[in-house]
């Protein structure tokens, strides 16, 4: 059709619909009427590397690889999960609802922080209270994600281990109080440790009048050092030893750590300064936990005055529940914010499948309904903690229509008011209207997920676009029956191209 008249076609069709400009400047009209409405915006810039299945897989093993690993070959104590594997090497399989970023190099991350920058910028500039949205592995390679992840679990597991040498497994991760007696003859006998030694682990002024340590109390074991390699040790329970994760680590690798919590830190006080709450969006969940914890790092230091920071958490994990309760435990006892945007998941079939071919346990729950139950019990969590202290917020990610009832339901029953604005709903731009309008026209916070950038650049995403409504479409036929009303009303009423005023 030739460029000019393919781009056009677009722009009055499918790129019209789900897409709301080329540039910053352009996507204003819709952002301001969006806002009329009562429906704010989270600014994502959508443009993807467009690449080949082996292009993908290629970049993957480069930056997932450490040199120790090439040199070794396996010699090093890696778990199979947190490897990578060429196989899975290209992360957009079987993903339809998530952006996913390769690392080429450090120049090309900083222009991905560049992006980013500007979309916190153009946020900050349309809306008083707007969103920007941002990606861990666009900012650096994804090697060290996928390392802290690993060391995180590792340590976590020898927590439960304790917990189950004293009895208390099965509890949920935030009841689990280990008494500091059996707890330190435990490492002891593990050989982590001589008793006088680990006296010195645990420092907190709860510690010291509960004589118990809980997970938060263990977490706290892993904090920051003058070398971020000095983080990736983990216990040996065969040898008793605190053991590197690998033998040694080039100071290309340090330096590559170092630049990418920088990026972090830049966006994060350019969110403050545009008064932009930044979103840190979830992946897969061999790179989850180091997310989750860097974020965590981010808000302790910039979620003091108001919640600037919101970490995701995926409900169709079988453990979001405990990583919801124990991170809002967590903001109580030292008094910050906690932000989360709660969404079901987008890396389900890929996970699943990655589980069952390299052989560690399904992390997805069983089926659609106990992820549900999981999404409105995380919800619940969160709803009552705002009620209780007044410090939590969450948005809440979803095109359930059942959720956001549900929501409704328990905000009106715990005496949370719209108006606080604690309590936020997200849907994507040109996906359930029907959803996001009322809601803002009841005084309700919602935003719509505005992606924006050039007609052809964004065509990965509007391809996944037609893929889940596909998947939606299937499933529901409420969206389609209420545009077919209103065609109705227009034609009856002689108004076909009626515009509301606003």
């Amino acid at each position: 059709m030739g460029k000019r008249l393919f781009e056009q076609l677009m722009k009055m069709t499918f790129y019209g619909q789900f897409v709301a400009g080329e540039d910053q400047e352009a996507i204003k009209p819709l952002v301001r009427k969006n806002r009329a409405f009562g429906v704010g915006s989270v600014l994502d810039y959508g443009v993807e590397e467009d690449l080949t299945q082996e292009e993908a897989e290629k970049k993957e093993m480069e930056s997932c690889v450490s040199e120790a690993e090439k040199e070794n070959h396996g010699v090093d104590h890696r778990e199979k999960k947190y490897k990578a594997y060429r196989r899975f090497g290209d992360r957009r399989g079987g993903v339809i609802s998530a952006r996913t970023y390769f690392y080429a190099d450090e120049a090309k991350c900083d222009q991905h922080m560049e992006t980013f920058l500007k979309c916190i910028e153009a946020s900050g500039g349309s809306s008083e209270d707007g969103f920007s949205a941002i990606k861990l592995t666009a900012l650096g390679r994804p090697q060290f994600l996928l390392q802290f992840s690993e060391v995180l679990v590792k340590w976590r597991r020898v927590f439960h281990l304790l917990a189950a040498d004293q009895g208390k497994a099965g509890l949920s991760a935030l009841d689990i109080k280990l008494e500091m007696k059996q707890l330190q003859e435990s490492l002891a006998k593990l050989g982590l440790g001589a008793k006088d030694e680990t006296q010195n682990w645990f420092t907190g002024e709860d510690l010291g009048m509960s004589g118990t340590v809980d997970l938060l109390d263990w977490n706290s074991l892993i904090d920051s050092r003058t070398k971020i390699s000095n983080l990736l040790v983990v216990p040996n329970l065969e040898t008793g030893q605190l053991e590197p994760l690998l033998n040694k680590f080039t100071d290309e690798e340090e330096m590559q750590m170092k630049r990418m919590l920088q990026r972090m830190d830049v966006l994060a006080k350019k969110a403050l300064q545009h008064g932009v709450r930044l979103m840190v969006d979830a992946e897969q969940t061999y790179f989850q936990p180091a997310i989750s914890r860097l974020t965590l790092e981010m808000q302790r230091k910039f979620n003091t005055e108001k919640p600037t920071i919101f970490n995701t958490y995926q409900c169709y994990l079988r453990e979001a529940y405990d990583n919801v309760s124990l991170d809002v435990e967590l903001s109580r006892r030292e008094g910050w914010y906690f932000g989360a945007k709660l969404v079901r998941g987008a890396y389900m079939d890929q996970e699943r499948s990655r589980a069952a071919e390299i052989g560690y346990a399904d992390p997805i729950n069983p089926d659609y309904e106990a992820t549900n139950q999981m999404y409105h019990r995380c919800l619940d969590y969160v709803l009552e903690e705002i009620k209780h202290h007044r410090k939590a917020n969450v948005m809440v990610a979803s095109h359930n229509e059942n959720t956001v009832k549900f929501t409704l339901q328990r905000m009106n029953e715990l005496g949370i008011h719209p108006s606080e604005n604690k309590v936020y709903f997200g849907q994507l731009l040109g996906m359930c209207d029907q959803i996001s309008f009322p809601l803002g026209q009841a005084g309700y916070p919602v935003y719509k997920y505005v992606p924006y950038g050039p007609v052809n650049e964004v065509l990965p995403y509007l391809s996944r676009r037609a893929q889940e409504n596909r998947g939606i479409m299937k499933g529901s036929q409420q969206e389609r029956q209420l545009l077919w009303t209103e065609l109705q009303r227009r034609l009856l009423s002689g108004e076909i191209f009626y515009k509301p005023v606003y």
